[in-house]
């Protein structure tokens, strides 16, 4: 059974502003100072399905630049545009369903195009053995990472213990405080969900029958005219209008015989500032520093500048990010709340900022 990578590259990354924008969203970014993180994705994947079958779905105003930055990776036309961003069901059903009608049944193995995979090899093992699982049933499979402290920004799952390599899930929790993620590492038997799956096309597209209806009756709508001269207009009049609801909610928390395949592999989230020192080393202050910085006496912060000097003195637990038009400076433990200050932005109309 031919196996498709799916890479879901559709979001705006607003908690990197003012580095991420609209048209340069943070999967666009290169955080890491190796490679933009789409890209790295996509070697990622380039592990355990051929290039020629790897996609990537993204927003109609980032396609352009997601096909200039993904050049002579992946083929162009690989590239899949959503009208407008509809939460991750959406997405995946659109990518099912173009690929169903299409090249046919497969296994999809879906990622998300801004996480941070340490080691690869052991990512390309875990992958392997949900692909396995995937093929040799009916089953929803997902990936879990191994948690490494309690963490309250991730969700989490708890499964059944077994000798088997992929668990059966009892159930998905959402994100815990502190005192409860401490509780499910002393238990064990969590993991944090990655936001990772693997099915058959066939297979998840049922479950979208039996569980989101209404989005399934869209999505063969759509698969009615893929390949005809009708598909993008076919695609513009119906995506926007689909429900918004991510796939956990919609499909994985109510669906049954869920594996989870647990993974220890370097997995991090980067979803904000106070994450960049995943990526990048700390000195003997705890502080992250990327670009022009100079700093003295500082502790536990994170300075990023793409040309003019950031200088800081005696700071602590602070972010301070400059770009050509903006500077961002917060407490590093308020890093979530960078997205209210896009919303903020965008409220007061001040639309070249974002």
């Amino acid at each position: 059974m031919n196996i498709y990578g799916i890479i879901m590259a559709g979001g705006g990354g607003t908690r990197f502003w003012p580095l991420s924008r609209k048209s340069t969203p943070k999967q666009l970014l290169n955080l890491s100072g190796k490679d933009v993180m789409v890209n790295e994705a996509i070697d990622r994947l380039a592990s355990v399905a051929p290039r020629d079958n790897i996609f990537i779905v993204t927003n109609r105003n980032q396609k352009d630049k997601m096909q200039q930055v993904t050049a002579g990776r992946i083929v162009p036309d690989h590239i899949l545009s959503e009208p407008s961003a509809r939460n991750t069901a959406a997405c995946i059903g659109y990518a099912a369903i173009k690929l169903l009608k299409t090249y046919g049944d497969g296994i999809m193995v879906i990622t998300p195009s801004d996480a941070y995979i340490k080691n690869n090899a052991a990512f390309t093992q875990t992958l392997n053995r949900a692909i396995k699982g995937a093929e040799e049933g009916e089953h929803l499979v997902t990936i879990g990472i191994e948690p490494t402290f309690p963490a309250t920004g991730y969700g989490y799952i708890q499964y059944e213990e077994s000798k088997n390599e992929a668990k059966l899930v009892k159930r998905f929790v959402e994100k815990p405080s502190f005192e409860r993620a401490v509780q499910y590492l002393a238990e064990g038997g969590y993991v944090w969900n990655s936001g990772m799956f693997i099915w058959k096309i066939s297979v998840i597209l049922e479950q979208f029958r039996l569980y989101l209806p209404d989005i399934y009756e869209d999505l063969m709508k759509i698969g009615e005219k893929i390949g005809l001269s009708e598909e993008e207009v076919t695609l513009s009049r119906i995506y926007p209008e689909i429900r918004s609801v991510s796939v956990d909610v919609g499909i994985m928390e109510k669906a049954q015989d869920i594996l989870v395949v647990p993974g220890e592999f370097g997995w991090s989230d980067v979803g904000s500032w106070d994450m960049l020192g995943v990526l990048h080393s700390k000195d003997e202050g705890g502080n992250v520093s990327v670009g022009n910085v100079v700093q003295i006496d500082a502790k536990d912060s994170v300075f990023y500048s793409s040309g003019k000097l950031v200088a800081a003195v005696g700071v602590e637990n602070l972010i301070v990010v400059e770009t050509p038009d903006a500077v961002l400076v917060c407490p590093k433990d308020k890093a979530q709340d960078v997205k209210k200050m896009v919303d903020r932005l965008k409220s007061e109309g001040k639309e070249e900022l974002l």
